[in-house]
């Protein structure tokens, strides 16, 4: 008997179960310069204009597709490390996914980690620091080996003999990631290992001991005995090392490999299992008669190594901003084309607070950093040398301070997507408070500030003589400028009230900087939001009379 079943009419269908719409999408293939104001802005402003066909082209590859997904690959395939290989052998061997190679490849090809030293002039850190920004956008842990190569060069000119040897191959555009002695590269990389278990930032309770070989001193060869509890990135060629020589804290400069050849013996004991920071290797060594050579005075190891912890504070600083200009710019994205409650989110009064207040800070944050690669620039000026010495410290507290909880809003823009592993605001997320800590953290910031203006009290009048420089353009922030003023005379109990003090100085000098330079809807709003609000405020509390739209069309990239 047949059987004759009506078919409903759609049921061949039945697996299309909704149509998707009103979804975001991946921000990709957009250029990450152009579509930069503040930055563009600033690299014109500091010094870097002529490198802006390379800026260009560095952010039409940075924005792309392909090279963005290279961010998530580094993080995904984390390193793994080997101790030994098959026949027996000490290799201390880290081994990376393809992608995080070519993130260094590109990085050391442009230059980031040397090109200040190899073509200095005006404008040289301004247009390495726009470059570094760019690519932290696209990943950050790489930017550590990166980083301390770069800042390795003013300590090892220390003592030039052995800048004389090194500096040429640190500073080439040559990625060999090989596990080789030095002598078999062209180009190397350069990493630290300052810190102890037992004393962390406290460097001077180190006591990894050197011995010398010979007569001793400045440029000559010791074996180091001891251990170092973080050393990121394990796998450069060499290392700048703090160690008690027979006349007090010494750095020293230490290779992976001795040379006849065999391996040296700083043996990594295992790899850290960190939050965040997840594409660059970061271990725990023993150092079992490792040969190294002193680097500078003997007994000043400290102030040997301290122009290398400049620069990687700055870094901080660059690395901090990338983070809150991506983490923006992707709630920015996602808002521009996700509606809810009939209107598109980015034109809802509430969420347009909340984005202009982000845009806000990220713009804050590069602004300061740019001025400070300026001054980098110009160090055989007094003035310009005596903010790298105090105002380093204050915006690496500041910026990176803020970065964390500046994530975590960007994240919540977007929702449920953003929490997901396969969108970029986890990896944001979880970087965000790496900067906080490394290369000091806030409380040694704010001890290095009131240890500058005890030592060098100059440093405060160029503080000031820069802030003032916007002095009579917004009422708020010369009110906020007197008042801090004031707090400054007197000392006494400063380290007490250290970080309130050091908050208001990044204040005062983002606010002077905006005020300057950026369009009026921009520092209108900082002066009004961040200068004359009483206490702490979540995102999203601008006042009544803020543009936030423009603030938002002036920060949001748009894909061509």
């Amino acid at each position: 008997m047949n059987t004759r079943i009506e078919t409903a009419p759609g049921s061949l269908y039945l697996a299309d179960t909704h149509e998707v719409s009103n979804l975001s999408s991946e921000l990709c293939n957009y250029n990450l310069y152009t579509e930069d104001p503040a930055l563009r802005e600033a690299v014109q402003r500091e010094g870097g204009q002529w490198a802006e066909r390379e800026l260009t082209e560095f952010g039409q590859l940075t924005g792309s597709a392909d090279y963005l997904e290279l961010g998530q690959l580094a993080n995904k395939f984390q390193p793994e490390y080997d101790t030994h290989d098959r026949f027996g052998h000490r290799i201390d061997l880290v081994k990376f996914h393809p992608a995080y190679h070519q993130l260094m490849k590109t990085s050391i090809e442009h230059g980031l980690h040397a090109s200040p030293w190899t073509a200095p002039g005006p404008g040289a850190h301004v247009a390495r620091a726009a470059r570094t920004y760019m690519h932290t956008q696209v990943e950050a842990g790489h930017g550590c080996p990166i980083t301390m190569t770069f800042a390795a060069v003013p300590t090892l000119r220390l003592q030039p003999e052995l800048a004389s040897v090194w500096e040429p191959k640190i500073t080439a555009r040559v990625y060999d990631p090989r596990n080789v002695p030095v002598e078999q590269k062209q180009g190397v990389t350069i990493g630290m290992a300052m810190t102890e278990k037992q004393g962390g930032s406290d460097v001077r309770t180190n006591s990894t001991r050197a011995y010398p070989i010979g007569t001793g001193g400045p440029g000559q060869a010791y074996e180091l005995v001891g251990h170092k509890y973080f050393v990121s990135a394990p796998m450069c060629d060499a290392f700048l090392v703090l160690a008690q020589a027979p006349g007090g804290l010494s750095c020293f400069l230490l290779p992976r490999w001795r040379p006849d050849g065999s391996k040296n013996p700083m043996q990594v004991l295992r790899l850290k299992k960190k939050m965040g920071n997840a594409s660059n290797a970061s271990s725990e060594t023993e150092l079992r008669g490792a040969l190294a050579w002193m680097v500078g005075e003997e007994g000043r190891g400290v102030r040997n190594i301290i122009e290398m912890v400049s620069m990687t504070r700055f870094d901080c600083m660059i690395g901090s901003s990338a983070g809150m200009r991506m983490a923006a710019s992707q709630a920015l994205h996602h808002c521009a084309v996700r509606s809810a409650f009939g209107k598109v989110l980015n034109q809802q009064p509430l969420m347009q607070n909340v984005l202009a207040d982000l845009a806000l800070e990220s713009e804050a944050a590069l602004t300061l950093t740019m001025r400070m690669a300026r001054a980098m620039d110009n160090r055989a000026d007094e003035h310009e040398d005596l903010l790298v010495r105090l105002v380093t410290a204050v915006g690496k507290y500041w910026i990176c301070k803020r970065t964390p909880g500046h994530a975590y809003e960007a994240m919540e823009c977007i929702g449920g997507s953003g929490v997901m592993e396969d969108s970029m605001m986890p990896r944001l997320y979880r970087e965000a408070p790496v900067n906080a800590i490394w290369e000091g953290s806030g409380n040694v910031q704010c001890l290095d500030v009131l240890r500058a203006l005890s030592k060098t009290p100059a440093v405060l009048e160029a503080f000031f003589t820069e802030v003032a420089r916007a002095k009579g353009a917004h009422p708020a922030l010369d009110s906020f400028v007197a008042t801090l003023a004031a707090d400054l005379k007197d000392l006494r109990d400063f380290e007490y009230r250290a970080r309130d003090v050091v908050d208001r100085m990044a204040l005062a000098m983002q606010a002077s900087l905006l005020v300057r330079h950026a369009p009026a809807f921009v520092s209108d709003a900082f002066c009004h939001s961040r200068l004359t609000q009483v206490g702490h405020h979540n995102y999203g509390t601008l006042p009544r009379g803020v543009d936030a739209a423009a603030i938002i069309a002036r920060a949001t990239p748009v894909k061509p």
